[in-house]
């Protein structure tokens, strides 16, 4: 006979439990959510900004400079005063020192300066008593020499009073003369005539037996060597504005003639200009 099985008495469902008050201790620590424990940072050191009277900043000098001061401060005012002079001296020398090149390099550039040329045109020699030895013939010569000017464009050279040519035979001066005054313009060629004179003996009791006789075969053979020599105070102009100072400026032509007596003609050998305050001009 088989069992009977009977269903079990259901059992009542379960509620939910209720709500704990909201001030209870168990609440609070179920509700509240998890969190990570957290270490607080240290906080940073403190600054502080120091505000210096500024009348007490120019008083009082660093450690590093108050021996220094110490040192100035026990000068006497006119030491101090001198010692400025000084130094402030120096510095405008050197200023100039650094200035006055320039300066210089700077008036070539624009002006561009060339020396003029000389050379010998023409001699009328009046020499009979070199050849006779008559020292009551004084020699006379009328030399004209040739001034170009031509290769300055911007640059003119004034001849001032006080010049002095000669014309020497063998390192015997025989004739001496004035070198006249007047302005040179840019690109100008002047011919300048002069007469020269040889004084009371005219250069005669001064050439010896040996130079007379040299003297006479080289003025047989149409072929006497004689040097002019000139003296010239010359200003030179820059422009229409500047002027340099006075300076003297020497120039030596070799010229050969074939005759001493009457009109000459000169034969240049070459010549040779010297300018030493002005060197790097000329």
């Amino acid at each position: 006979m088989a069992d009977r099985v009977h269903p079990a008495p259901l059992l009542p469902l379960s509620t939910p439990p209720a709500p704990l008050p909201d001030n209870s201790p168990d609440a609070s620590a179920e509700t509240a959510p998890l969190r990570r424990p957290t270490t607080t940072a240290a906080a940073p050191p403190a600054s502080y900004i120091v505000h210096v009277p500024k009348d007490q900043v120019l008083r009082v000098p660093p450690p590093d400079r108050e021996r220094r001061y110490r040192k100035l401060d026990a000068l006497p005012a006119g030491r101090r005063l001198l010692r400025r002079a000084c130094c402030g001296a120096c510095c405008a020398f050197f200023l100039l020192l650094v200035l006055a090149p320039a300066f210089v390099g700077g008036v070539y550039l624009v002006f561009r300066p060339r020396a003029p040329s000389f050379s010998v045109a023409s001699l009328s020699i009046d020499a009979r008593g070199l050849l006779l030895g008559d020292a009551s013939l004084p020699v006379r010569i009328d030399a004209d020499v040739r001034a170009d000017n031509g290769a300055n464009r911007k640059v003119g050279v004034d001849y001032r009073d006080g010049g002095k040519v000669t014309v020497s035979y063998s390192t015997v001066q025989l004739a001496t003369g004035r070198w006249p005054a007047f302005y040179q313009a840019p690109r100008n060629v002047t011919v300048v005539s002069m007469p020269l004179t040889g004084g009371e003996n005219g250069g005669v009791a001064l050439l010896t037996d040996q130079q007379r006789g040299s003297l006479e075969a080289e003025a047989a053979a149409s072929a006497v060597p004689l040097t002019v020599e000139a003296r010239v105070p010359v200003r030179v102009r820059l422009g229409k504005v500047l002027r340099t100072w006075t300076v003297d400026v020497w120039a030596r032509c070799d010229v050969t003639v074939d005759k001493l007596a009457g009109q000459a003609a000169a034969a240049n050998k070459g010549c040779t200009v010297k300018v030493k305050p002005l060197w790097w001009w000329w």
